[in-house]
This record gives C-alpha cells, sequence and structure tokens, in this order.
C-alpha cells in the first residue's frame, strides 16, 4: 500500500498510555554489520526494521552473510569470518549511518564494491569517512563529484592509523576502527570530545578488544589488527531518539502522562532527556537495569511549564538528532533557547537548522537562525501550516508532535520517510490518543 502523501496532526485530547521504543538505529546497524564480519551466528532481538535498517541488512547479505529474518524484530546472521566483494551496487538508501559504517568494514577486506543511495544521501558528504580510509590505503573512485555518492570502494591491504578527531562523530570513529580490525598495527583514534561509544561496547561483544583511556575530556581509542570477531547475541535497546516524540508529546500536550519502555539509557545518547530537566520537565525515570552491555529504563514524561534554557554546546555529541524534537518542545518554553555549536545540522538528511527554522516560522514562532545553530523563544504556536520536510523523518516527526499542542493543525509533506527510522510512529501515538492522519 503506498504511503500519503502528505499526514495532519490536530490538537485534542491528552495524551496517555504506555509504549515501547522502536529499536535503537545505532545498535541495529551495527548487529548487523558486525554479525557479517563476525564467524558463526548472531541472534538479534529487537532489531528496528526501518527502511533504513533494512537497507543494511540487504548489504550485510550481499557481503556474504546468511541473514534471516525470524519473526519480528528477530534477525539471525551467519557470518563466514569476513566480507567477500558483492554483486551490483551496495544501496543504503537513505542511511548515512549505514553506508559511513558498511565502507569502514569492507575497506580491510580484498574486494571492490560500489555504494550508492537515495538522493538525500547522495547529498551527503563522505570525505570525513573516506579520507581516513584512504589514509589506510584504502582506494575510492567517485562516479560523479568527489566526497558525493555514488563511489566505488577498493579494500584490502591496510595499514593502522592514528586518526584525531576534529568533529565529535561516532560515525568516523566506527568506520575507522572497523576497518582496523584488519588493518596491520594499532589502529587509534583520539576524541577530544565524546561520541557515542556503541561501537567500542559491541565489538567487546564480538570478543575484540578495544582499550579506551580517558584522555582530557576525550577518549584515546585502540584496536589491534588482525583481530577474529565471534558470532554472539544481541539484544537491542530501544532508541531514545525515537522515544523522544512521545515524550515531547507528553510534555507538551495539556493533562498528558505518556510513558515509553525499555529506553537506551546510555548517558551518551541522553543529552535531550538532561536538557528536558533544565527546561522544567517532569520526566521521571524507573526500572533502570542492564540489558545487552546498554543501561535501559522506563521513561515517562508528564505535561509540564518549561522554560528556555542555553543548551551547552559540548552537549551536542549526545543529542545532535534530537535538537529538531527540542527545538519543537522549545516553542512552548518560557523564553529563549539557545542552541548553537551545531552546525553539523546542516550536513544530515536535510539542513535540520533550515527546515526547523522555516517550519517554526510558519507555525508563528520567533527563530532567529545562525550559522552554526539557532534560538527559538517560546510563545503562541499557531499552527494551521503544510510544512516542507525535504523528505526528512526527523522533521516530519518533529512538527506532527508540534502539531498536537498547536492552535491549529499542522500539515508535513512526504511523510513516507518516516518509516526509515520509526516504522509504526503514526499506529503508536494514535494508540496515545493522538490525532494524527
Amino acid at each position: 500500500m503506498s504511503s500519503p502523501s502528505e499526514l495532519t496532526a490536530r490538537p485534542g485530547a491528552p495524551l496517555r498510555g504506555v509504549v515501547v521504543a522502536p529499536g535503537d538505529k545505532s545498535v541495529s546497524h551495527r548487529s548487523l554489520i558486525l554479525g557479517a564480519m563476525a564467524q558463526g551466528v548472531t541472534e538479534i532481538e529487537g532489531l528496528l526494521e526501518g527502511d533504513d535498517i533494512l537497507a543494511t541488512a540487504r548489504a550485510a547479505a550481499a557481503f556474504g552473510a546468511a541473514v534471516e529474518r525470524l519473526g519480528e524484530g528477530r534477525w539471525r546472521v551467519t557470518g563466514r569470518g569476513g566480507l567477500r566483494t558483492p554483486e551490483g551496487v551496495i544501496d543504503c538508501g537513505n542511511a548515512g549511518t549505514g553506508v559511513r559504517l558498511l565502507m569502514g568494514a569492507a575497506a580491510g577486506y580484498p574486494l571492490t564494491a560500489a555504494f550508492d543511495g537515495d538522493a538525500s544521501l547522495r547529498k551527503r558528504p563522505m570525505k570525513r569517512v573516506t579520507g581516513p580510509l584512504a589514509a589506510m590505503g584504502a582506494r575510492f573512485d567517485w562516479t560523479g563529484q568527489e566526497d558525493r555518492l555514488p563511489a566505488t570502494l577498493s579494500g584490502g591491504a591496510l595499514n593502522a592509523i592514528e586518526h584525531v578527531q576534529t568533529v565529535a562523530s561516532a560515525q568516523i570513529k566506527s568506520a575507522i576502527l572497523l576497518a582496523g580490525l584488519n588493518a596491520a598495527g594499532t589502529t587509534v583514534v583520539v576524541e577530544p570530545e565524546k561520541s557515542r561509544d556503541h561501537t567500542e561496547r559491541m565489538l567487546r561483544a564480538f570478543g575484540a578488544q578495544v582499550d579506551v583511556m580517558e584522555e582530557g575530556g576525550g577518549w584515546r581509542i585502540a584496536l589491534r589488527g588482525g583481530q577474529r570477531l565471534a558470532g554472539t547475541v544481541v539484544a537491542v535497546p530501544g532508541d531514545p531518539s525515537s522515544a523522544a516524540f512521545p515524550l515531547a508529546a507528553g510534555l507538551i500536550v495539556p493533562g498528558s502522562q505518556v510513558t515509553v519502555r525499555d529506553v537506551m539509557l546510555n548517558p551518551l545518547r541522553t543529552g535531550l532527556f538532561e536538557t528536558w530537566r533544565e527546561m522544567g520537565a517532569d520526566l521521571a525515570v524507573s526500572n533502570v537495569r542492564e540489558s545487552g552491555g546498554e543501561t535501559v529504563g522506563d521513561v515517562t514524561a508528564r505535561h509540564s511549564t518549561l522554560k528556555g534554557v542555553v543548551v551547552p554546546p559540548e552537549r551536542a555529541a549526545s543529542m545532535i538528532d534530537e535538537y529538531p524534537i527540542l527545538a519543537a518542545t522549545a516553542a512552548f518554553a518560557q523564553g529563549p533557547t539557545v542552541m548553537r555549536g551545531i552546525g553539523e545540522m546542516r550536513v544530515k538528511e536535510s539542513d535540520r537548522i533550515a527546515l526547523m527554522a522555516a517550519g517554526l516560522a510558519a507555525c508563528g514562532v520567533r527563530v532567529e537562525e545562525e550559522p552554526e545553530g539557532f534560538i527559538v523563544t517560546g510563545g503562541p504556536v499557531r499552527g494551521g501550516v503544510r510544512v516542507t520536510t525535504h523528505g526528512d523523518h526527523r522533521i516530519a516527526m518533529s512538527h506532527l508532535i508540534l502539531g498536537l499542542a498547536a492552535d491549529q493543525a499542522v500539515t508535513v509533506d512526504e511523510p513516507g520517510m518516516i518509516a526509515t527510522s520509526f516504522p509504526g510512529f503514526v499506529e503508536l501515538m494514535r494508540g496515545l490518543g493522538a490525532d494524527i492522519g
């Protein structure tokens, strides 16, 4: 069945209920890729079955692994201890994480692979990853514009490097570490500012030794080449980036109380929750436990009177994907919320700073756009508009949540892209009482 050409969120009754967060997108990508690189069987529970992850599953199979879907969220990957040259092009769809991590994984093997993606992914810069991989010995041939897909990788015979991050990016770090598994020597990534550490945690779960040392306010990560991965069991925790949408609705729709179960609480992923609390959000965490090497818990949001805050720029790495929904909640806060040091948002699936600023302004919200951020000053949120999303799932979902608490309905175009990260978003929100359709 084809997806609708637009979706509309209308203000209505309070939202109430308990829902389960979709599987974490970052862990889902990595479980498939590491499973394909490993020797033996990897059993995955709770895999996110969004379009981006399904593209990575197809890529894992193309690189020679046996990939089976056993049931909802249950997958089995049987790796052959390495990747082989795929037949045809590896189409990563809209998945920036997928293509960059796959490039890193493939670079260490004597193979040739062509990578491509959809129109949005073709606009995203790749040299931040292909540059370090080329320094290790991989070769990239660009079909069109250099630094943009499509590109062909020739891998194998890599040498370790020491790479100092200039931007806190788990994608760059992860690609280098995955390549480092098959490089001669010890690969080192120095992070002056910490980025999410799912790859380090998961490499250990697959049997690799990864040394992480505190260095200043960041990390020095070392991985010896020549290590072999072994299949394992992965329990994918709930994605805090996805949980943010129903929780935000709970905060801004009067009379609401929303609980999202099984949310990952990795401290490098909870910057949004910390910011919301500083804004005065009634946010409670319960049933905290360990699952699959990550801390998880149940998060409850109750309607709150929010105030604007200055978000520390150094927090950006722990919440870069959550700034669109933060901006939507900031529209209902008293006073300005200042978000700076987030220029990375301009090279995501879209220019998220420009699109959020335009959408909020169209809804009657005061927004000041800056090169590396923006300032949202809360006040009456008029709504009553149709927002252009440029096919960006987070822009679409953020404006739909906004529409549930605005004076008038908010419509978004191209809602089909929501399935890239949050299949079932509309049904989940309707289950809480949201009027979206």
